[in-house]
């Protein structure tokens, strides 16, 4: 059991805990990024224009509107995001975040972080 929880964080799509995640448990642990400045004004899966000044993210598969705490496992820092596009595509990458929220994480300067996501509401 402990193996194969291992080596799904590895692959960036762990699912932990038994069944549907838990608000109070860890949901995924993987690689983050945060989008590019080129993205600014384009329309999001939910509709709305991103805006990277917005605590907002990018997941494949968890519901548009769901917000979620993330934690830089590098350093501890923690910033909750709503879910309001689908991505990301590139493989290994579990969410993408806005410049804010990536900032809020201490994580500009390295442009990718290992976290760990839970889900506090969808």
């Amino acid at each position: 059991m402990m193996l194969a929880a291992v080596l799904a964080a590895l692959c960036g799509c762990a699912h932990l805990g038994s069944g549907s995640p838990s608000t109070a448990g860890v949901y995924q642990r993987g690689e983050a990024a945060y989008y590019a400045a080129r993205f600014d004004g384009r329309r999001t899966a939910s509709g709305e224009v991103f805006d990277s000044n917005r605590l907002t993210a990018a997941h494949r598969s968890l519901p548009l509107g769901s917000r979620v705490q993330v934690t830089n496992l590098d350093n501890g820092r923690q910033v909750t995001v709503r879910i309001n596009d689908r991505g990301p595509y590139t493989r290994g990458r579990i969410i993408d975040l806005s410049r804010r929220a990536a900032s809020s994480l201490d994580m500009i300067r390295a442009g990718v972080a290992p976290v760990e996501l839970r889900i506090l509401s969808r």
